[in-house]
């Protein structure tokens, strides 16, 4: 085939046009919410309750400290569930950073 029939052809390939449906907008998907449902159904069948007046919650992991602020603690002591939520905030283990009261 040389060059100038292909060139043809590919003017003939029709990529839209008459008959084809058009979307009138974007579809947005929400897959948080449904994240969180699932995790929500999960964490009821396995029994947690919510833990009031929790004003902070520190986990120590090798040279990092995670703060949670005011976090929504939920625990479930016969399955030794514990989960954390809310905003926090990652600190390196520099001794400054800590108050002995």
């Amino acid at each position: 085939m040389n060059k100038e029939r292909l060139m043809k052809m590919v003017g003939a390939v029709r990529t839209g046009g008459k008959g084809i449906v058009h979307r009138k907008k974007k579809a947005v998907h929400k897959t948080t919410t449904t994240d969180d449902k699932r995790l929500q159904s999960t964490l009821k069948r396995v029994g947690v309750n919510t833990i009031p007046t929790i004003e902070e919650v520190n986990i120590f992991k090798e040279d990092l400290v995670i703060q949670f602020l005011n976090p929504k603690v939920q625990a479930s002591i016969a399955a030794n569930t514990w989960v954390d939520s809310g905003t926090l905030q990652t600190k390196s283990m520099d001794p400054s950073h800590f108050s002995i009261i």
